[in-house]
C-alpha cells in the first residue's frame, strides 16, 4: 500500500517540477532566440550604418519587433538551426531535472510517508497484540463455561468453584481494558495533561499508598529516602508512573524483601530511584522491557504474577510526555532498580 502511495506522491512531484520547468524553459527559449535575432540584426545594421546600430543594442529585447526592417535580412536557415540548438540544449536540461526529480522525489515521498507508516504499523501491532490477549482469557471462559455445561454431576459446590474461577477471569479482562484504554490515552493526552509544579515526595507517597495493600500481603516494607524537591510535572500521570514502577517491585519481590526509593539531585534535573531485591530480569530481556505485551522472562506465567506486560509501557509512554528518561539497571536473582530522570520546577 505505501509502496504505490510512495509512487504516486512520486508522480505528482514530478509533475509540479516538471510543469514548473517547462514554463522557464518556454521564457528562456522565447527570450534567447528574440536576443540571438536581435544581435545578428545589430551586426548587419552595423556594418551598413554605423551610427544606427546602437540603437539596436541599447532597446530591450521585447522591442526589437519595433525596430526597422534592415536592408539585408539574416539567413533564415541559419535563425532556425540556432533555435534548435536552443530546444535541444533546453531538453537536455529538462531531461536532467526529470532523472534528479525521480529520485528527490522519490526519497522524499519516502520521508513524507515514513511518519505515517510507521503509525499505521504501531497501530496494527497494537491491535494484533491486544486482540491475542483478550483471546486468552476468553478462550479460558468459554472452555470452562462448555465443560461445566456437558457435566451432569455439576453441583452447587463445584458451580460456585467455577463461578470464582470466571470471575477471575473477567477481573483480568477488565484490567487488561482499562490498561489498553490508559495507554492510549497517554498516546494522544489533548487537554488532559497540564504540566505544573508538584512536590515529588507528595508523588512518592501517594504511589507508595497505593501499592500498601499488595506490600503488606508479602511483608515488604517501602522505604522512602526522597528529597522535597519540586518538579514540572503532570501530577496524576506522574503519581500512575511511581504507582507502576513500586507494583513491579512488589510483585516480583520475595516475601519480607524491602524496596527502596530514593531521590538523586542532578542539576536541573532529579533523579528518582526504585530499587528492589527480587528475581531480576536477564539481560537479553533488558531491550525489550518497555515494549507493549513484553513479559520478561517467559516462564512467568500469568497465573504465577499477573499481569500483560503494558505497565511499563505506559511509564515509558509516561516519562516521554515528561521529556524525561527512564533507564533500568538488574542483575538476575539480586534485583532491579529503575531510575527516572525528569525537570525540576
Amino acid at each position: 500500500m505505501f509502496h504505490s502511495a510512495r509512487i504516486k506522491l512520486t508522480v505528482w512531484y514530478l509533475i509540479i517540477i516538471m510543469a514548473i520547468s517547462f514554463f522557464f524553459s518556454t521564457f528562456i527559449y522565447f527570450g534567447a532566440t528574440r536576443e540571438f535575432d536581435r544581435i545578428l540584426r545589430v551586426e548587419e545594421f552595423r556594418t551598413t550604418h554605423p551610427n544606427l546600430g546602437e540603437k539596436y543594442i541599447q532597446r530591450p529585447v521585447w522591442d526589437t519587433d519595433v525596430l526597422p526592417p534592415l536592408p539585408n535580412s539574416p539567413d533564415p536557415a541559419l535563425i532556425q538551426a540556432s533555435r534548435i540548438r536552443v530546444i535541444e540544449g533546453l531538453a537536455g536540461i529538462n531531461l536532467i531535472i526529470l532523472a534528479l526529480s525521480a529520485l528527490a522525489g522519490y526519497f522524499l515521498a519516502g520521508r513524507t510517508l515514513r511518519p505515517i507508516k510507521n503509525m499505521v504499523d504501531e497501530q496494527n501491532r497494537f491491535i494484533t497484540d491486544a486482540s491475542h490477549e483478550l483471546n486468552t482469557p476468553l478462550t479460558s471462559l468459554k472452555t470452562s463455561i462448555e465443560v461445566n455445561l456437558r457435566d451432569k454431576k455439576l453441583n452447587l459446590e463445584k458451580s460456585k468453584k467455577v463461578l470464582l474461577s470466571n470471575l477471575e477471569e473477567v477481573n483480568n479482562l477488565q484490567s487488561l481494558s482499562e490498561e489498553l484504554i490508559e495507554i492510549t490515552q497517554y498516546q494522544k493526552m489533548n487537554g488532559n495533561f497540564v504540566i505544573k509544579s508538584v512536590n515529588i515526595a507528595n508523588i512518592i507517597s501517594a504511589a507508595a499508598a497505593k501499592i500498601k495493600p499488595q506490600a503488606d500481603k508479602k511483608q515488604i516494607k517501602i522505604n522512602s529516602r526522597v528529597t522535597k524537591i519540586d518538579v514540572s510535572a503532570d501530577e496524576r500521570s506522574l503519581t500512575e508512573l511511581f504507582t507502576i514502577l513500586l507494583d513491579n517491585a512488589v510483585k516480583y519481590s520475595p516475601i519480607k524483601k524491602d524496596v527502596d526509593v530514593q531521590t538523586v539531585n542532578a542539576d536541573s534535573k532529579i533523579k528518582i530511584i526504585v530499587k528492589d531485591r527480587g528475581i531480576g530480569i536477564d539481560k537479553q530481556d533488558l531491550p525489550f522491557i518497555f515494549d507493549r505485551f513484553y513479559r520478561a522472562d517467559k516462564s512467568r506465567t500469568k497465573q504465577q504474577v499477573a499481569g500483560y506486560g503494558l505497565g511499563l509501557s505506559i511509564a515509558k509512554r509516561i516519562v516521554d510526555l515528561h521529556s524525561g528518561t527512564i533507564t533500568v539497571e538488574s542483575t538476575k536473582g539480586k534485583g532491579t532498580a529503575f531510575v527516572v530522570e525528569i525537570p525540576k520546577a
